[in-house]
C-alpha cells in the first residue's frame, strides 16, 4: 500500500515521542550511577546509629531515626546527630555533657558515669519515652539499656532544652555550659528531638570522634 505523507509524519512523530520516553526511563539510572552527596563523616555515623539500632533489636519501638551523641568531639560543635535510616540522611546540632564528666569546663568529656549523684554523662544505648514537664520545661525520658547507663530513669537523666546549649552560649563563651548528665539542647533545636526522636527511638552516646 502506497503511504502518504501524513503517515510518513506520524511515524515520524512517533519514533520522536518513543526516542524521549526512552531518555527519560534512562535517566534515574544515570542519576543513582552519581557519587553519593553524604559525607565520609555522615556515613560514619549512619554506619553506628544501624549498627546499634539493631543491637537494641526488640527493646525499640521504632528504628527510623536515632539520635547518635559523639562526645569525642568539644561542646563547640554540633555532635549530636539525628540519622535518619529510612532516607540515608544526618542532622547535627549542639548537645551538652554533664558537669561529672567535665570538672573543669574545658568544653570536652572527659568521663562517663553510671553512678548517682555524679552528675555524669552515661555511656551507652538509650531508648526515648514519653514527653513529660519538668523544671526545663517539655523534656523526653529516657530509659537505659545498658549496664553503663542503667541507673538513667532513677538518676533522672532526660532530653530538655537549656539557654546554655545554645549556639549564643558558644559565641560568648566557645563552649556550651554543662548539664546534670542530661542531654540539653539549645531551646530552638529542641523541637527535633520532640518530633523526631521521641516515642520509643533510640539515642547513642559514647567518645566516638567522627568529624
Amino acid at each position: 500500500m502506497r503511504q502518504t505523507i501524513k503517515d510518513t509524519a506520524s511515524r515520524r512523530t512517533f519514533l520522536k515521542t518513543a526516542a524521549l520516553v526512552a531518555a527519560g526511563t534512562a535517566l534515574p539510572a544515570k542519576v543513582f550511577a552519581q557519587a553519593s552527596p553524604v559525607s565520609t563523616r555522615d556515613r560514619a555515623i549512619l554506619t553506628v546509629a544501624k549498627r546499634e539500632v539493631d543491637r537494641a533489636g526488640n527493646a525499640l519501638w521504632r528504628k527510623d531515626i536515632a539520635g547518635i551523641a559523639d562526645y569525642g568531639v568539644p561542646s563547640s560543635v554540633p555532635r549530636f546527630h539525628f540519622a535518619n535510616l529510612e532516607n540515608g540522611t544526618v542532622r547535627s546540632f549542639l548537645v551538652t555533657h554533664g558537669k561529672g564528666s567535665d570538672p573543669a569546663h574545658t568544653g570536652y568529656l572527659e568521663s562517663f558515669s553510671n553512678v548517682p549523684g555524679s552528675l555524669a554523662t552515661s555511656r551507652g544505648a538509650y531508648i526515648t519515652w514519653e514527653w513529660y514537664v519538668g523544671r526545663y520545661g517539655t523534656s523526653i525520658r529516657l530509659g537505659g539499656l545498658e549496664p553503663d547507663n542503667s541507673n538513667a530513669l532513677n538518676r533522672a537523666i532526660v532530653m530538655h532544652s537549656a539557654g546554655y546549649a545554645s549556639p549564643e552560649h558558644v559565641a560568648k563563651w566557645g563552649k556550651l555550659g554543662r548539664s546534670d548528665g542530661c542531654f540539653a539542647m539549645s531551646p530552638t533545636d529542641f523541637n527535633e528531638a520532640l518530633w523526631h526522636l521521641s516515642g520509643g527511638r533510640l539515642l547513642y552516646a559514647d567518645r566516638l570522634g567522627l568529624v
